[in-house]
């Protein structure tokens, strides 16, 4: 027995995750054929009382298996057809046909009903695949074009499989990430020159009003856009299996308040949220139980509608910030207008700039803690 090279077994994986996808696949198109079947054979007992008689193994085989080549996606048919149990199915099919089913229009709709299947189970085993790395390129680059540029990138499963490759090989890829970020960002600096881009890229209002306790510990990028959903959440480093997961804790933690668990997720503010989850997650912390909060503590629903969404958003803030087991008390959340500066310095980043660059004044507004309480003064 020979054991894989490094090199080979991301490959490996990837065949067995293709392999996977087509097979349940498979087992979605059986089922609307079984379900089929048994349509066809309550009908005739309805009818006739009795089912008719299968066509031989044989025939069936023979009849139905050009038609099921044709009709089906092609990786589809072929393991469909391989299966131990493809002669039944070739019997039933058959047996649709003589009843008066037309299978050149049921065969189609079946492979895209499993072909959909097929690509919700690979987009699964893919995007389980790269969180690590969208965890790696967050908590190793700072906010900025770099990362942007990374995980936006039509090459980003490329680059994920080159990390595992060099992970597997004994490499510290976010060394090799933080080593190479200054570099690649003057590269950047170069190219946006030459196109005569502007020097300061611009936050937009919506994020610089967002400045405050809802943004403390995060890394935000001077650009961040919170008027462009999808964009703000690659910025922030959100990968979409994530802001799913995210979505769905906070409908659970919500029973009952569908509405406002939909409200608070369409504020311009939730890719904060998401992000201020993601970074909880990395730290260990557990965030369902802070989301669970949500439900103990109403306090959220006293006010006029038309502010509800507000409310939301800093009753959540209050919730994942709050230590765990820390008693509920009046909302925190506030706006630091003083902070909320477009042109706010960036925090450079990599593991180990952060640990040399220990000076206060380096530091974004949205990073600093909170003020010191001031102390009573004593005769």
């Amino acid at each position: 027995m020979t054991t894989s090279t490094p090199e080979e077994r991301p490959g490996e994986a990837f065949a067995e995750s293709a392999a996977e996808a087509v097979q349940t696949a498979v087992m979605a198109a059986r089922l609307v054929m079984a379900i089929a079947d048994a349509v066809r054979r309550h009908q005739q007992r309805r009818q006739k009382g009795k089912e008719d008689d299968l066509p031989t193994a044989e025939e069936a085989v023979n009849e139905i298996g050009k038609d099921v080549g044709r009709l089906l996606p092609p990786d589809l048919s072929v393991a469909l057809m391989g299966e131990a149990d493809w002669p039944q199915l070739a019997q039933q099919l058959l047996a649709l046909r003589k009843a008066g089913v037309d299978l050149d229009q049921v065969l189609p709709r079946v492979g895209e009903i499993a072909a959909n299947v097929r690509d919700q189970v690979a987009a699964k085993a893919e995007g389980a695949a790269t969180d690590q790395w969208v965890r790696a390129v967050r908590e190793t680059l700072p906010a900025g074009p770099v990362r942007e540029a990374i995980l936006t990138s039509p090459a980003w499963p490329e680059m994920a499989e080159t990390m595992a490759r060099l992970e597997e090989r004994g490499v510290n890829v976010r060394e090799v990430l933080a080593a190479a970020h200054n570099e690649v960002l003057a590269v950047d600096q170069v190219v946006a020159k030459g196109l005569g881009a502007a020097a300061e890229p611009v936050m937009s209002r919506d994020a610089q009003l967002s400045y405050g306790p809802l943004t403390t510990g995060l890394d935000l990028p001077r650009d961040l856009d919170l008027s462009d959903r999808e964009r703000a959440l690659t910025q922030l480093a959100v990968s979409p299996q994530e802001n799913q997961r995210y979505t769905r804790w906070v409908r659970e933690a919500m029973p009952g308040h569908e509405r406002e668990a939909d409200l608070l997720m369409a504020s311009r503010q939730w890719p904060l949220v998401a992000r201020r989850m993601a970074q909880m997650e990395t730290d260990g912390e557990p965030v369902r139980e802070h989301l669970a909060r949500l439900a103990k503590d109403l306090s959220w629903q006293a006010g006029p509608d038309a502010q509800l969404g507000t409310r939301l958003v800093q009753a959540v803030s209050d919730a994942l910030r709050r230590p765990a087991g820390d008693a509920p008390g009046e909302s925190r959340v506030t706006v630091n207008t003083a902070a909320a500066r477009a042109t706010s310095p960036s925090v450079d980043p990599t593991k180990a700039a952060k640990a040399a660059a220990s000076a206060e004044a380096g530091t974004a507004p949205h990073r600093k803690a909170g003020p010191a309480p001031k102390r009573r003064r004593t005769r």
